[in-house]
């Protein structure tokens, strides 16, 4: 029985193997105003743990993400979520009422829970670059990314930079 006939087959099968390995060994470095130093990293995401500084230590997780939640440290248990993101709005904790929201992220932008108010955002997204407020001045940067992010692990790691540096 042969599984893979022809070079093509196993050139394929190799190069999505090597994308699977190395994709799930990918890792995001959090770095603090708009430095790129490695002294200067204050967290980092691989998979979908947020790790303290350049640890991949287990017992440096700081929060993790699974599914729309971001839950604290390595737990799972329903009382250690710490936000659910649904829609582009966070709430804190399991909840889903509206009463409950922390921050709304819309278009770039992170508005005071429920706003979408201009004089509401507390900070905005250009790129890699998280801008204080609705700044865009390099002196403003608050923290930068090393790379790509989904929403859930935006709000993962902004719980790193804001409650646990």
């Amino acid at each position: 029985m042969t599984i893979m006939k022809t070079p093509i087959q196993r050139t394929m099968m190799t190069l999505f193997f090597c994308f699977a390995f190395v994709s799930g060994f990918a890792q995001v470095k959090v770095y603090k105003n708009n430095s790129s130093y490695s002294g200067d990293v204050i967290c980092n995401l691989k998979g979908d743990k947020v790790y303290r500084g350049n640890s991949s230590y287990s017992g440096d997780v700081l929060c993790h993400v699974d599914d729309n939640k971001v839950y604290r440290g390595n737990s799972s248990y329903s009382g250690d979520i710490l936000y659910t993101i649904r829609n582009g709005k966070v709430y804190s904790g399991s909840s889903s009422y509206s009463g409950d929201v922390v921050f709304t992220i819309r278009e770039g932008k992170i508005y005071k829970e429920n706003s979408s108010y201009s004089g509401d955002i507390i900070a905005n997204k250009k790129g890699n670059k998280v801008y204080k407020n609705n700044s865009n001045y390099s002196g403003d940067v608050d923290f930068n990314l090393s790379g790509d992010v989904t929403i859930e692990q935006f709000v993962a790691i902004w719980y790193a930079v804001k409650y646990c540096w």
